[in-house]
């Protein structure tokens, strides 16, 4: 294996608009090369250092769908069941129906379902500013338990009939809710006592302590008409003080992320025997559950010739994606540009960790797979 390639890469981009990179790959459980580029504070000329904790926006979902398949694993839920079982808000859901401009509601038709919170097709948008949102975030007093903001959602219209269409929205953030309510534990305990506790992640959770806050890194976004990064620290997800939003919440380090990675890529089990998931759920995770009628949906550019599984991307077509990868690698990606690639075929993780929003993600990580497939 020579990863020189795959160093340049980083120097390049790192030279080019995004202030700091790093990746970690793992093979066979055993890390076979680790490099980081540029700099962390670009104020103070600061060098990127070892094990700083960043936003990791939406690598945050393929947590949240391990936790709550577990919970399918138990027995305390199954794909099939409408939510309204245990989040009974969403019994009668009304659906925006008509052309645009001539919006009117109806009753939705057809339940959503727990699967519909995995695969993005429950009806939802990505809107936090809607009217209901608003109101909760006053009523809490800022604070917006993740079981308060599921029954606010709830009083929103649907975008679509439930099942019909793929998109990308807070299903993950209400699927958190679902698991606090079927497990009946807060949602950041469950994850800390059923998966990064057990795998020895010290710094991945929704909240920091003193020590940790000393440990995050500066967030930049790109400023096209400046041309240069600039300083962006909040995480616009994050809408209230006790909200663990499970599609955007968790903050996390290279080395942290990458041992939650790796378990997945041994099909559920960590190194030293620590089983977040059974390999046949693994595998039902990393299926293809696009349908003919979600499909069309699904057409990021940089999504070519992959399908959509349970909270993540899945490798499904090498003639349409033109990635180096198997079929079969999964994975998926953060708001201010951290990746994974998990191939339980080739036992290889990729952990790759940026924190520039605005991040350059259909040009970078398209590229560092192909790098990483060729390297090895």
């Amino acid at each position: 294996m020579d990863f020189k390639p795959l160093a340049l890469f980083l120097d390049r981009i790192t030279a080019w608009r995004i202030p700091w990179a790093e990746v970690l790959v793992m093979h066979r459980n055993e890390t076979v090369f680790r490099y980081r580029s540029g700099m962390l504070d670009l104020e103070a000329g600061t060098p990127i250092d070892e094990d700083r904790i960043i936003n990791i926006y939406s690598m945050t979902k393929i947590m949240t769908c391990v936790a709550a398949l577990q919970l399918v694993e138990r027995g305390a839920m199954l794909l099939n069941d409408p939510i309204s079982l245990y989040l009974p808000e969403y019994a009668e859901m009304s659906v925006k129906r008509g052309e645009d401009g001539e919006k009117t509601l109806a009753k939705a038709e057809r339940p959503i379902t727990v699967r519909d919170l995995f695969t993005m097709t429950a009806g939802f948008s990505y809107d936090l500013s809607v009217p209901s949102i608003r109101e909760v975030i006053e009523t809490t007093a800022g604070k917006v338990p993740t079981r308060a903001f599921a029954e606010a959602l709830a009083k929103e219209p649907l975008q679509f009939e439930p099942g019909t269409h793929w998109n990308y929205s807070l299903c993950h953030d209400v699927l958190a809710a679902l698991v606090e309510v079927v497990d009946g534990r807060r949602f950041g305990v469950y994850i800390q006592e059923e998966i990064t506790g057990p795998l020895g992640m010290r710094d991945t959770g929704f909240d920091l302590s003193a020590e940790q806050r000393g440990k995050m890194a500066p967030q930049y976004f790109y400023d096209d008409a400046l041309g240069k990064a600039i300083r962006h620290d909040n995480n616009g997800f994050r809408i209230g003080t006790e909200y663990e939003s499970g599609g955007a919440g968790l903050l996390s380090t290279v080395s942290d992320y990458a041992l939650f990675l790796n378990a997945l890529t041994n099909r559920g089990t960590s190194p030293a025997g620590v089983r977040i998931l059974a390999p046949a759920t693994v595998e039902l995770m990393l299926a293809d559950h696009l349908t003919s009628a979600t499909r069309p949906d699904y057409n990021w550019e940089h999504m070519k010739g992959y399908g959509y599984g349970l909270g993540v991307r899945t490798h499904i077509s090498k003639e349409e994606s033109g990635s180096l990868s198997p079929i079969g690698e999964f994975g998926w990606a953060g708001a201010a540009g951290c990746m994974a690639i998990i191939d339980p075929a080739n036992e290889l993780t990729v952990m790759y960790g940026q924190h520039m929003l605005n991040n350059q993600e259909p040009y970078v990580h398209t590229r560092l797979r192909n790098i990483v497939y060729a390297c090895i």
